[in-house]
């Protein structure tokens, strides 16, 4: 009984002790405990010894990438979607075009050759760089390894950062060195923005010199994201869709997608059903820019900013560009660029 209660004062002043610690220690303590689990799964994924004891010993946890994933939002099904047009407006921007059109007639012999290999379009993939990095201007500051580490640790996400912090522990393996593994806060690298996991799948050499160098070669930044469109199932000759009018009393009622997706619910609620693009010209719908694809192509209408403004047919493709970022504004506004840099 002595023994016991000796136990339990032992324990009682402990555990006080770690109390009296201040939040940020009690972090620290656990984030290095959290780190060991790390190793031993990253070890059991083959990452190799050296790259584990080059990286491990210098992570600390950083607070500030918590505090920026507790911020994003829930997306709860109740919040109201706010209209489209001053995003557009914010990401189809002057600027962002002229770069654009200035990236594109620089890179035209590169982008051609990729285009012959994927089948993706030259502007698609410029106007996923701009939207991504401004063309390579702005691509993140934060440590990687660091970053996801403490992303890991704090939980919300765990499998998730815990899978692309070993990815970037296999980016260090493959050759890259750990002076490139900067980014955003989330984990995404270099010009196309790629996590560590899509990195190591689908990062491409375009400059022929062996390596996938996303940070510094705008070759392999635009051989890359060709070879992730491509990996998405971008079918060629197909537009990603289309300004269209939607006629004044137009029946809704009959154009209803009845099939719920189990990704992105909330982006894909505000297609319609799917319908040819003759049965759209049948229904009134007129395009707006463009001539028609075939006949046979399917799409889905969008109102982005409701009824009686400018609505959008968007074909396979655009769920291309959905895969990603799956957003709709996101992926509106990647082909609203895309048409504009190429004119």
């Amino acid at each position: 009984m002595r023994v016991f209660c000796k136990t339990l004062s032992a324990i009682g002043t402990a555990l006080a002790a770690m109390l009296a610690l201040p939040a940020c220690a009690q972090d620290d303590a656990g984030f290095q405990a959290f780190l060991g689990q790390l190793r031993v799964q990253a070890r059991a994924q083959g990452v190799s010894e050296a790259t584990l004891n080059a990286v491990m010993p210098t992570l600390t946890l950083n607070q500030r990438v918590i505090d920026l994933d507790r911020k994003q939002p829930g997306n709860p099904a109740s919040t109201a979607v706010p209209p489209f047009a001053p995003y557009r407006i914010a990401h189809v921007d002057a600027q962002r075009i002229s770069r654009g059109r200035s990236a594109y007639q620089a890179q035209r012999w590169r982008l051609k050759k990729i285009e012959e290999e994927t089948g993706v379009p030259e502007s698609i993939m410029v106007a996923i760089w701009g939207n991504e990095t401004n063309y390579g201007v702005v691509m993140g500051g934060f440590d990687l390894p660091r970053a996801l580490a403490s992303l890991a640790y704090e939980g919300r996400r765990r499998d998730l950062f815990t899978d692309e912090f070993i990815g970037a522990l296999k980016m260090i393996d493959r050759g890259v060195p750990r002076a490139k593994l900067v980014g955003s806060w989330a984990g995404a690298t270099g010009g196309p923005q790629f996590l560590p996991s899509v990195y190591n799948r689908l990062a491409r050499d375009g400059d022929g010199d062996g390596r996938a160098d996303i940070w510094t070669s705008d070759a392999d930044t635009l051989a890359s994201i060709g070879n992730y469109f491509a990996n998405a199932g971008w079918r060629p000759g197909q537009p990603w869709g289309f300004a269209v009018n939607v006629p004044a009393g137009f029946d809704r009622s009959q154009i209803v997608n009845r099939t719920l997706s189990p990704r992105c619910p909330r982006v894909f609620q505000r297609h319609s059903g799917w319908k040819t693009m003759a049965e759209w010209r049948a229904l009134g719908i007129a395009s707006q820019t463009r001539a028609w694809p075939g006949d046979s192509v399917l799409a889905t209408l969008i109102e982005p900013d409701g009824p009686g403004n400018t609505a959008y047919l968007l074909t396979g493709n655009y769920r291309v560009i959905l895969d990603y970022n799956c957003s709709n504004f996101y992926a509106l506004s990647v082909g609203l660029l895309s048409d504009a840099v190429s004119q």
